[in-house]
């Protein structure tokens, strides 16, 4: 395109603004892929192994697994200096204001110890503290001091002991780890684009991480995780889901978690985690606000089929239910998205970093007629 030639796209859509080898979202056909492995395959990988490939390119064998696990474990820890800030900080903070405020304040390593580069440790490190945060200031709510972690060689059954102060069983570490293997990285999205933007001024990576975790909180971005569950809470069981739904679309209110910006067809991963959900969320309520959401799903195809369209739930719909059965109250479950999505951030900042140029679009100036 010559600099004669305007393109006009206020929402972006369909506009080419990079490239990327990190992953792969064909939206027509319904399929994502990491690093060119499709993601029903990589949901039945462990944790560590995934994201050593989303960030290297590579798989990990089980030493960089153990090293990768141990890592994230030790620097989960927080300092005292970063118990002190959230100590003043005021109580009732939504987690991801909480996140998005500490990370800038991170004291990051200035000499590499794994020898994968120290972008990617400074990154690391930073993954690590916002699961030591988010332990903590679940906690703090509840009027409880921070806790040290439990296993070192398993990052999230190290984060549940963190959270609950007890080893969790086998089936709530393998939940966690395929919920946030499938919400780890999604191509140019609004935080990961919002991440390059600020890369490309050359801003660290701190700053880099704060802007994603600033844009991931947004209702029509990882926020909805937190409005579809509170949506089941609300309706309360699945006998009234139908009523709900049709009075929504009489309405023209958005039914949260409902259809995806990308996917023309079923979300891939809503499709991997709602059996997984099913089988998994043991206790009555979660099963409770499990089943309400299956028939909020329901009862939205039937309408939409009335119409001759189709619309399906997308990830964020079903794994609310997944991060409630994990104990976690639903104000908290957009952080755990970041927990997973900031090595997609990561990697993003180094493949960026390799051949960064500054973003800079254009507006086109409307003059305002209001009198001076």
């Amino acid at each position: 395109m010559t600099t004669n030639q305007t393109l006009e796209s206020f929402d972006l859509a369909g506009v080419v603004v990079g490239e990327t080898a990190i992953s792969n979202v064909e939206g027509e056909a319904g399929r994502l892929s990491y690093r060119g492995v499709d993601i029903n395959d990589l949901v039945q990988r462990p944790f560590a192994e995934v994201a050593w490939l989303v960030l290297f390119g590579r798989s990990a064998d089980a030493a960089q697994q153990l090293q990768l696990n141990r890592f994230l474990c030790e620097h989960a820890d927080l300092t005292q200096e970063e118990c002190d800030i959230l100590k003043r900080l005021p109580p009732h903070l939504h987690p991801m204001l909480v996140l998005q405020g500490m990370v800038p304040l991170i004291e990051l390593p200035t000499e590499q110890t794994l020898g994968l580069g120290l972008d990617a440790e400074q990154g690391l490190v930073l993954a690590a503290k916002l699961s030591g945060l988010i332990a903590a200031w679940y906690r703090a709510e509840q009027g409880l001091a921070p806790l040290g972690g439990g296993p070192d060689d398993n990052f999230h059954a190290n984060f549940l002991t963190r959270l609950h102060g007890q080893v969790p069983d086998a089936d709530a570490v393998k939940m966690l780890d395929a919920t946030q293997i499938l919400q780890m990285e999604h191509s140019f999205n609004a935080g990961t684009f919002a991440g390059r933007v600020c890369a490309s001024t050359l801003a660290p990576i701190q700053s880099v991480i704060s802007a994603s975790i600033g844009t991931l909180y947004g209702r029509l971005h990882g926020g909805a995780d937190q409005a579809a569950l509170e949506m089941a809470q609300a309706i309360g069981e699945p006998e009234k889901a139908a009523a709900y739904v049709a009075r929504c679309l009489a309405e023209k209110t958005k039914i949260m978690g409902m259809g995806h910006r990308e996917y023309r067809t079923v979300d891939p991963r809503a499709k991997l985690l709602k059996p997984m959900a099913t089988e998994l969320c043991h206790d009555a309520d979660s099963r409770r606000l499990l089943d309400t959401l299956i028939a909020v799903e329901q009862a939205c195809q039937q309408e939409f089929a009335k119409r001759d369209k189709e619309i399906w739930a997308n990830v964020e719909f079903y794994k609310g239910a997944v991060f409630h059965s994990l104990g976690l109250p639903s104000h908290f479950f957009t952080a755990m998205f970041a927990m997973a999505r900031v090595y997609g951030y990561i990697a993003h900042f180094l493949e960026f970093s390799r051949d960064s140029r500054l973003i800079r679009p254009r507006a086109r100036y409307v003059a305002d007629d209001t009198p001076a």
